[in-house]
């Protein structure tokens, strides 16, 4: 029997211990023994649970503890949760996550911690919640250049833009109807500034290119500046607005990684992933495109991929995984500055018409939305010629590329 403890015991935490007891003639057969709960540690109390002698408030009782081979980290945040995993990993004891920040951020040094010690660090529910997407980009597609990765990585988002695309609410009546629901937070700014997709489209690009991206290196530009106006420039467009991380591979083996809003055709698989769910496409250079797609959050879908990896250490405890990247000082992760792309241009002013197709020649108009604009999508520029072409312009109100 395989002694564990989960640290945190919030919405996963809690969706943990509830897949471990529910499903454990499941998880026994598969991990080849019983896996049960010794410690869960959090400093809440929880009185109306029946499992009270579990519960532990000082994480030294977990470290010392020998008979503790695996711990599933559920805390989030990189502070006591890094101290925390650090500190198992050092003990020797398997450590799983679904913490994404974490990961994102010191992802490379707690899987050499994890190597050095014989043990494994696993996260597939870091990224695409219940989709599985880690474990099959480490061995399912290794035998391809992946050229790159496109998705959907934040369900707050997805369904904000869902709600303004298919029942026409502003962004604002969006966020708080997703907000009512349980989608979004109290602060939302996580989800809606990209900051979430950011850390996910970072552990993508780890795995893709070997070496480590740091969130803070990477462009990120959430949705609260989205309108109505172009949604609908979209839908004349043939597309739809989606909030994307993307990953791109170059022939030297360097990369482009950013989070946007896009125009999306409603050609690609990922302009009819709606709601909450998520959805992440990668490109193979020998497969083409495999999409994975499912519930990108949620108690028990998350829950259900940290106990596959809790198996996977059961099953491979006395041999570790082979993950791992580098720390970040190839410098693979190129400027967006020549990254080139067609582009949505937005623009106001009773010239505007006039002004956007002598600026962008060849130009694509879209039929005006509101009176005194214009839009139209642009042939390939640069990030860096777009922005001082913005610059110039002036009254760029609306700006966006096309997948």
């Amino acid at each position: 029997m395989f002694k564990a403890a989960i640290m945190g015991f919030g919405t996963v935490g809690s969706g943990v211990y509830e897949v471990l007891e529910r499903n454990a003639e499941v998880v026994a057969k598969n991990a080849r023994d019983a896996i049960e709960v010794k410690y869960i540690l959090d400093l809440r109390d929880f009185p109306e649970a029946p499992y009270q002698e579990k519960f532990v408030k000082d994480f030294s009782v977990i470290e010392n503890d020998p008979e503790i081979s695996l711990v599933a980290e559920t805390m989030g945040g990189k502070g006591a949760a890094y101290e925390f995993t650090k500190r198992c990993l050092l003990a020797g004891k398997h450590v799983v996550t679904s913490n994404k920040e974490l990961v994102a951020c010191h992802g490379a040094e707690l899987l050499e911690i994890a190597k050095a010690h014989n043990v494994n660090y696993l996260f597939e529910a870091s990224v695409g919640g219940g989709i599985p997407i880690i474990r099959p980009m480490l061995q399912c597609l290794t035998a391809n250049h992946m050229t790159q990765i496109a998705g959907i990585l934040n369900g707050t988002t997805n369904y904000i833009l869902t709600r303004m695309i298919n029942a026409g609410l502003t962004f604002d009546a969006a966020l708080k109807e997703a907000q009512e629901k349980g989608y979004a937070e109290a602060n939302p700014s996580a989800d809606v500034d990209g900051v979430d997709a950011c850390r996910k489209i970072c552990i993508l690009s780890d795995i893709a290119y070997g070496d480590h991206v740091y969130p803070e290196k990477v462009e990120t530009e959430g949705i609260s500046k989205i309108t109505l106006q172009d949604v609908s420039y979209a839908a004349q467009a043939d597309c739809v607005v989606k909030l994307l991380g993307r990953a791109v591979l170059q022939e030297d083996d360097t990369f482009y990684a950013f989070v946007a809003p896009h125009f999306v055709p409603k050609s690609s698989p990922l302009a009819c992933v709606d709601g909450v769910f998520n959805a992440i496409m990668v490109t193979g250079d020998m497969l083409g495109d495999s999409m994975f797609y499912g519930q990108g959050a949620g108690k028990l879908a998350t829950a259900s991929a940290v106990v596959a990896d809790m198996i996977d250490c059961a099953r491979h405890h006395e041999r570790r995984r082979n993950i791992g990247w580098g720390d970040g000082s190839k410098n693979l992760l190129r400027p967006l500055d020549d990254f080139a792309s067609r582009w949505y241009v937005r623009l106001s002013g009773a010239d505007a018409q006039a002004r956007l197709t002598e600026t962008f020649a060849g130009c694509t108009l879209l039929q005006a939305a509101a009176a005194n604009e214009a839009a139209c999508i642009t042939g390939e520029l640069t990030t860096a010629q777009m922005k001082q072409t913005a610059a110039t312009l002036g009254a760029v109100t609306g700006c966006m590329r096309l997948l």
